[in-house]
């Protein structure tokens, strides 16, 4: 199996997972195929379904009678599961960090290390790209995106910059747009501000937090008692999110009581404490330093 992604984490999320040989296991995120390789080393009769939307990563997928890839957004895990016959799961992995790949990849757009068109999209079928969003998202609407997604201050500043430029041209370089809001970079934190810009203008494009909304929800109900769920996120917005439904089992965070006063959750949460790499994973993997882990038993 060809890997273009160092997986992150990759013992702790084994080792959360419990593997059970006979079991039937979902990779949301397939990727380079990392994760599922490791999983699939511990299955004899069990099964893995690797759930990847982009293009590149079908590339990846191994010859095994025990895996099974399916060229769509994790969002669809219902419709699959039922699609295949499976009525329950005993595990369920998602690494939500874009790879390595899409960030190396000069002409998909996810970088602004290089100038190319605005792209951004995971799944290249889709029809909404940045160069959509920038040039056709409202004032309101584009702000909204800096704020909640890349938590900027000046997402109204950034906004306003935007439209007034695209009344004179459309903005459809990576280079055009970093150009166009350089005035407004912070004093020494360039690369941060960038990197939070070009992560909020990504989830938008791919509805990343729907989606993950989605994976939650569904996967809840897919699990069996005794299954886990194990997440890895990259961001403050998403792990805040995963925290929050491992804990209360909604995604408003707030847990339900029974008529005694009781808790009403779905998961024992194992991960009281994240995980996060060690020195030595962030020294050979130094991408991976933002990770954390997640876990959660269905009750």
């Amino acid at each position: 199996m060809k890997q273009y992604h160092t997986p992150a984490l990759l013992q702790a999320c084994i080792d959360g997972l419990q593997i059970d040989p006979s079991g039937t296991y979902v990779d949301a995120t397939f990727g380079g195929g990392g994760h599922s390789a490791a999983i699939l080393k511990k299955l004899n009769e069990g099964h893995l379904f690797g759930f990847d939307q982009d293009d590149d990563a079908l590339k990846n997928a191994p010859e095994d009678v025990k895996f099974t890839f399916v060229h769509q957004n994790f969002r669809f895990l219902k419709h699959f599961m039922r699609f295949y016959n499976v009525n329950q799961l005993d595990g369920i992995l998602a690494d939500l960090g874009v790879s390595f790949h899409h960030f190396d990849t000069a002409d998909r757009g996810f970088s602004f290390r290089y100038d190319a068109k605005l792209d951004m999209r995971m799944n290249q079928r889709a029809a909404l790209t940045a160069e959509k969003v920038i040039n056709e998202y409202a004032q309101e609407e584009l702000m909204e995106i800096f704020r909640t997604y890349g938590e900027l201050r000046n997402a109204r500043k950034l906004a306003q910059v935007i439209i007034q430029a695209r009344t004179k041209e459309r903005i459809e370089l990576t280079g055009q747009l970093k150009e166009l809001i350089a005035p407004l970079f912070p004093r020494k934190a360039e690369n941060k501000f960038l990197a939070r810009f070009f992560q909020a203008i990504r989830i938008e494009v791919n509805q990343e937090i729907p989606a993950l909304k989605s994976l939650l929800i569904d996967g809840t109900r897919l699990l069996k008692p005794g299954g886990r769920f194990a997440i890895i996120t990259y961001h403050s917005i998403e792990d805040r999110l995963v925290k929050n439904y491992f804990k209360s089992g909604n995604l408003e965070g707030h847990i339900k009581k029974d008529f005694y006063g009781n808790p009403e959750v779905p998961y024992k949460v194992i991960t009281r404490n994240v995980i996060v790499p060690d020195e030595d994973e962030i020294k050979q993997n130094p991408r991976s330093r933002s990770a954390k882990l997640r876990i959660a038993e269905k009750k």
